[in-house]
């Protein structure tokens, strides 16, 4: 089965709105061996809308468009598909009865005439009720051909997913698309490219691969089709099987297992170890995307953000004497950083970060990309210097995954 996904709103082409949602529905429609032909963003315009779902279903199975059902009046996407389907709106006493009783039980006002214009919906369509929200998902079929409209509210979007739409789709899916992605860490795109060559030119025509980097880490991904999945997944690990050695400094682990910070996580828990973090350079986005796992309260015991100077002197404790002889950016200062945290947390692991972001030196003698890593445990502290160019966002980020990578594996080692 072929899709395509459609995706109305002015703010996704202004880019006042990042377009998380295609994301999200291409990841799913993978799993069930949908493959999406293409992502389109159009404007919430009703001619837009018409000829996009033509243009769509003359070369797709499944059409998934989201955004444009709202109450107001820049809400054009019903308009567009009952034109579409040769439809006309009519009441839903099933969804009104829903929208009522969202209005009682929490927003505690009366329904205005605007949310009652929720529950007009095409006569036409299979009406999927929203369970999180006033907009529901609609269904039609036109010559064997599925179109899918969902909210754009991405939690209402993938709960109506998950819940009403691929379940029916995967019973009608015969064919597997199987994706594997092996998460590297520590060398360069190039540099990985070359020292797998062999192994790359040997990949038979029905399997892809791909690089896919991203600031200090390149994830790589090999892709198959077909009938039988066990097949498939079979091939695939005979070729992983034979990659493995060729990366094995470098791996980390599979995308599909988990995501870096949860694999930090459980192996935090396994071995009953907790975390305590300094960052200056990096502002708190370590943290952040520890934090972004349930369950990181268990091993993850808080924070300090010592931007400025003197937070890291009054409250993490680092002597004055040490800062003004080897600067705010250097060894000593991250070493006395991861030192001092783990202390005040009484946590197995201290980590800080020091280092300048730019585009200004600040107090410091290093150059513009200079960072400090520290990961400081009871009896020994390592603390690594790199240089991450120029450019403050990549700066942060290299810092932060460089910072994910340095940490598993010295938790791996214990």
């Amino acid at each position: 089965m072929l899709a395509e996904i459609i995706c109305i709103g002015d703010e996704i082409l202004i880019g006042q709105v990042v377009n998380t949602n295609a994301t999200f529905l291409s990841q799913e429609l993978s799993k069930i061996g949908i493959e999406v032909l293409q992502v389109t963003s159009i404007s919430d315009n009703i001619e837009n809308i018409k000829n996009s779902l033509e243009n769509a279903m003359e070369k797709s199975d499944l059409v998934v468009i989201t955004g444009g059902l709202g109450p107001t009046n820049d809400d054009k996407t019903k308009i567009a598909l009952c034109e579409f389907f040769n439809d006309k709106l009519v009441t839903n006493a099933v969804v009104l009865e829903h929208i009522t009783k969202i209005f009682k039980d929490y927003v505690k006002k009366p329904i205005n005439e605007l949310n009652k214009k929720q529950a007009l919906l095409p006569s036409k369509a299979k009406i999927l009720i929203n369970d999180y929200g006033t907009a529901s998902g609609m269904w039609f079929m036109k010559n064997k051909k599925n179109v899918v409209s969902l909210p754009g509210v991405p939690f209402e979007m993938k709960h109506l997913m998950n819940e009403k739409v691929i379940p029916k789709l995967r019973k009608h899916s015969k064919s597997h698309i199987v994706n594997k992605t092996l998460l590297t860490y520590g060398l360069g795109e190039s540099h990985i490219a070359q020292r797998i060559e062999s192994w790359e030119k040997k990949l038979p025509k029905d399997i892809k691969f791909a690089y896919l980097p991203n600031l200090g880490r390149v994830r790589l991904r090999l892709s198959s089709k077909g009938t039988n999945e066990k097949q498939i997944n079979a091939k695939i690990d005979n070729y992983i099987a034979k990659l493995l050695p060729l990366i094995k400094d470098i791996f980390v682990g599979y995308e599909e297992d988990a995501p870096i910070e949860k694999q930090i996580q459980n192996l935090f828990k396994k071995n009953n170890i907790t975390l305590a973090i300094a960052e200056s350079c990096t502002g708190g986005e370590i943290g952040s995307r520890l934090t972004k796992i349930p369950g990181s309260s268990d091993y993850f015991l808080g924070s300090i953000i010592a931007y400025n100077s003197s937070i890291k002197k009054e409250i993490l404790g680092v002597d004055d004497q040490i800062i003004k002889t080897h600067s705010v950016v250097s060894k000593k200062v991250s070493m006395e950083m991861a030192s001092k945290v783990r202390v005040r947390f009484n946590s197995t692991y201290g980590v800080s970060t020091t280092g300048i972001a730019g585009p200004t030196l600040g107090d410091s003698k290093e150059k513009i990309g200079t960072v400090y890593i520290s990961i400081s445990k009871k009896d020994k502290i390592i603390t690594e210097k790199f240089n991450f160019g120029n450019h403050r966002e990549r700066i942060i980020l290299k810092t932060v995954n460089k910072v994910f990578e340095m940490l598993l594996k010295s938790i791996q080692k214990l």
